[in-house]
């Protein structure tokens, strides 16, 4: 390859101060994000595009400021490794970045029906991995096809309402029961075992099971799950089906249906301001905690609060 057709790169040179320890981990993070790859342990490359000159004369400043060395370089390979074997290199990484978000939207297929949340977060991931794709990693069809299929499944809730209309329960059939759900709840079934337990069946015990697969036990009843006895239908959550079909008639439930709702599917069906907030406590409860019943505790705590709100007001908008 003569030197008009070469690639030109950029490489970061640099060596760090032994303290403070995590100033390491720090600036390889910051390489991480900007996409570079490593050729030695204290030389990293990007390849020379808009924006790389600028990403690496920040790190260096950085770099620099804090007590470190750093020099950059404007390079062509000439021997020792070529031009095809480093865009191997960043080809790599960023397959790796595809493989692990194509494995994360397989879990949330795997596990149940995805949140508009939970897609929303992969396809900002996904954005990020494009971004350092500077020679198109083959791994992004994959990751693309996956996030493709969450989306499309986003309202496929599969419930026994598919071959045909739910069957009917009383109110007497829904007591004394273990309601069983999918482990590892998050807002809809956060939100549905504080209903059950406040309103529907205050003796209520809880099972937490795989997505899919399970075959209830005698006294059971299935939620937000797959061929769950109250899950989506139409275009409903799982709280508000419950709140339906129990003859739940509480304007304050409807208003805090609306939030699940918007935070669980995230259509935009509903605008509810207070969505934010709701969302925010209860990631919060599920980043400290791995335990459902925690989770659903703790959740029926800031619901309480909802409701009383709501229903403290003459009308629940």
């Amino acid at each position: 390859m003569n030197s008009a057709d070469s690639e030109h790169w950029l490489a970061l040179l640099h060596q760090l101060p032994a303290k403070p320890p995590y100033l390491r981990v720090k600036i390889w993070r910051r390489l991480q994000a900007i996409g570079a790859v490593p050729l030695k342990n204290a030389v990293h490359v990007l390849p020379r595009r808009e924006g790389a000159e600028a990403a690496f004369h920040e790190l260096l400043a950085e770099i620099t400021s804090s007590g470190g060395e750093a020099v950059l370089i404007d390079a062509q390979m000439i021997e020792g490794q070529s031009d095809a074997e480093l865009r191997s290199l960043f080809d790599a990484a960023r397959d790796a970045d595809y493989a692990e978000l194509a494995q994360a939207a397989r879990h949330l297929l795997d596990t149940g029906p995805p949140s508009g949340t939970e897609i929303a977060k992969l396809q900002r991931r996904l954005a990020e991995i494009v971004r350092l794709d500077f020679f198109g990693a083959h791994g992004r069809q994959g990751a693309e096809a996956a996030l493709r299929e969450l989306d499309e499944k986003r309202y496929a809730h599969p419930d026994i309402g598919r071959a045909g209309e739910p069957i009917p329960l009383s109110p007497a059939d829904l007591t004394n029961r273990v309601w069983v759900t999918r482990r590892g709840v998050h807002v809809d079934r956060i939100a549905c075992g504080w209903l059950i337990r406040r309103f529907i069946d205050p003796e209520v015990s809880f099972k937490f099971v795989g997505g899919k697969g399970y075959m209830p036990e005698s006294g059971e009843l299935r939620f937000d799950m797959a061929d769950a006895e109250f899950t989506h239908e139409e275009d409903r959550c799982s709280f508000e089906t419950l709140v339906l079909r129990a003859g739940l008639d509480d304007p304050a439930l409807t208003a805090i249906g609306e939030l699940i709702h918007e935070l669980d599917i995230a259509d935009g069906k509903f605008d509810r301001p207070e969505a934010p907030g709701l969302g925010a406590m209860l990631n919060g409860i599920c980043a400290s905690s791995e335990d459902d019943l925690e989770r659903i505790a703790r959740g029926s705590d800031a619901l309480d609060q909802f409701h009383a709100y709501f229903s403290n007001r003459k009308a629940p908008r």
